[in-house]
């Protein structure tokens, strides 16, 4: 892959929304800088970089709920990718839920329409 087609940000980075290969359902949007989606081409498993931690993670690697990749798409612009994943285990979200997009805005306030698969303070001790 020409690492240098993609366009990366000024910090190196570029967004990458995770959507399940059957669903199309939405999961996550994350970053990648060239480490990560070098790391992601080699195992076949989704690294992110985790901009508030400033480091690579495997997706999943606390959780268990490791993410496959099956497809990759760039867009036109050449600055964001989708990823088509099976996501192994319940949940794609740190917060628990199937996806990271749980909430809805109905009227003025946000709505949580997804149930909890894990329980964060469990599996991760917070």
């Amino acid at each position: 892959m020409d690492f240098d087609a993609l366009k990366w940000d000024d910090k190196g980075l570029i967004s990458v929304i995770f959507q399940d290969h059957e669903t199309n359902e939405v999961l996550v949007l994350g970053y990648m800088n060239r480490q990560a989606l070098q790391l992601t081409l080699e195992t076949g498993k989704a690294h992110l970089y985790r901009r508030s931690r400033g480091k690579i993670m495997m997706k999943g690697e606390t959780s268990g709920n490791v993410q496959l990749v099956k497809e990759i798409l760039l867009d036109c612009d050449a600055d964001a990718i989708i990823m088509k994943i099976e996501q192994i285990g319940g949940a794609a979200c740190h917060e628990g839920y199937r996806s990271c997009f749980f909430r809805k805005l109905e009227g003025d306030e946000w709505k949580v329409i997804g149930e909890r698969v894990f329980d964060p303070k469990e599996v991760y001790g917070r």
